[in-house]
């Protein structure tokens, strides 16, 4: 008897149809939804920050590294050159002004010194010797003056006997035509000898004003020579703290060598490193703040330096009010530095969802807060705690400020507890 073969209702065949077919309705439906409703992710809040805008006062600023220094350094450098003879003070030293540092000794200078004050020496002698030659040539043109004017007082006398002589028919013309000329002729040797001593009183005055001229140049040049060996002995310009000297004994500096600075102690500024991109926005009287001894401290930009180095400038602040207590030169301050005046803005804290959507966007927490969605937003200025909200954002609205690194292209994001 045979024995009928029941027949299989699914062979490898469909089997693997119906398999295909499903795969392509799951493919047909993730597309769907991916195109439709926007890629999710699931989030754990507790990895997340969520933080909520606020309207509040806003004041633009920048954080900024600033140094303490000395309120005022005075630079000493090598007024003349020379060879370290004698340090008298050590780096550290308190200095009072005019208290000697150091002496330097320079062969050359000191010599030159010497030749100057002997030359000083010859031109006084050489003016003595003038002096007394004038005197003595003078004192002989006063002579001839006395005998031209006693010749002249003769023949004056002799010409008026004469005169009234030969009125008196006593003598002849000729004896008096010859008294008459020799009046004439003694009253030009007189008009002659009056002028030759006007002359030689105008050269005398003339020489004397002119060695004297040559003798204060030359006591001038002994006088700089002699300022200049003294400052082979460096000296405190002001009173303070001696800092950073440079000089050993037996060393040799050159002229205009940096030998070590004063930092006056009467008080303290700050100088800050800031980005040559605020150049432009940077001016005296700026105000900025920092964190000390649990409290805010006020600084005042007092001077900017234009100068840009490695793509920053430098700008000198001093303290609003007294220095705080404990504040010491060296010490690190990290200063936020105001850019604008305060104003009324709506708020978004600092986070790291910047990095990823430069402000253009940002996950906003749904009423429900169960999920996340992504919104178009514009920020405008910075501090160093807020972004101030120009448009997509109400007072109120919570949002997503920590890091978007992982979200890739996400549109969505359903927040687990």
């Amino acid at each position: 008897m045979d024995i009928p073969i029941e027949k299989k209702r699914f062979n490898n065949r469909k089997i693997a149809m119906i398999a295909g077919g499903a795969a392509l309705l799951a493919l047909i439906i993730y597309v769907a939804i991916a195109t439709g409703g926007g890629a999710r992710l699931n989030v754990q809040t507790e990895r997340i920050t969520v933080s909520t805008i606020e309207r509040g006062a806003f004041q633009e600023n920048i954080p900024v590294n600033g140094i303490v220094l000395p309120i005022t350094t005075i630079y000493l450098d090598a007024l003349e050159g020379g060879r370290v003879e004698e340090k008298f003070v050590e780096d550290g030293a308190m200095m009072q002004q005019g208290e000697p540092i150091l002496r330097l000794s320079n062969t050359d200078l000191e010599l030159s010194l010497v030749n100057q004050e002997t030359q000083v020496y010859n031109l006084l002698t050489q003016m003595q010797i003038s002096q007394n030659a004038a005197r003595q040539n003078t004192i002989n043109r006063l002579n001839q003056y006395t005998d031209v004017e006693n010749s002249l007082v003769e023949a004056r006398r002799l010409y008026e006997l004469n005169k009234r002589l030969y009125e008196k028919d006593a003598i002849g013309r000729q004896e008096l035509i010859i008294a008459e000329n020799d009046y004439n002729y003694q009253k030009e040797r007189m008009e002659l000898a009056e002028e030759i001593l006007r002359q030689d009183s105008i050269s005398v005055s003339q020489e004397e004003r002119q060695i004297a001229n040559s003798l204060a140049r030359t006591q001038n040049a002994l006088e700089l020579m002699r300022r200049k060996v003294a400052d082979l002995v460096v000296r405190s310009p002001i009173e303070g703290q001696l800092t950073s000297l440079d000089a050993e004994i037996g060393e040799s500096k050159n002229k205009g060598e940096r030998l070590g600075q004063i930092d006056v102690l009467s008080g303290y500024k700050v100088r800050a490193d800031i980005d040559e991109h605020y150049i432009s926005r940077i001016y005296t009287g700026q105000r900025g703040s920092f964190p000390f001894n649990g409290e805010r401290h006020e600084l005042i930009i007092k001077k900017v330096y234009t100068q840009v180095t490695n793509g920053r400038f430098q700008v000198d602040m001093e303290f609003a009010g007294e220095a705080p207590e404990g504040i010491r030169r060296g010490q690190s301050l990290q200063i936020r530095l105001a850019l604008s005046e305060e104003k009324e803005a709506l708020l978004v804290p600092k986070g790291g969802f910047f990095q990823k959507t430069g402000g253009n966007w940002i996950f906003k927490v749904s009423e429900d807060g169960g999920a996340a969605y992504r919104t178009d937003i514009t920020l405008g200025s910075q501090n160093t705690e807020y972004y101030e909200v120009l448009s997509g954002l109400q007072p109120g609205d919570r949002v997503v400020t920590s890091s978007y690194d992982n979200y890739g292209d996400i549109q969505e994001l359903v927040l687990k507890d």
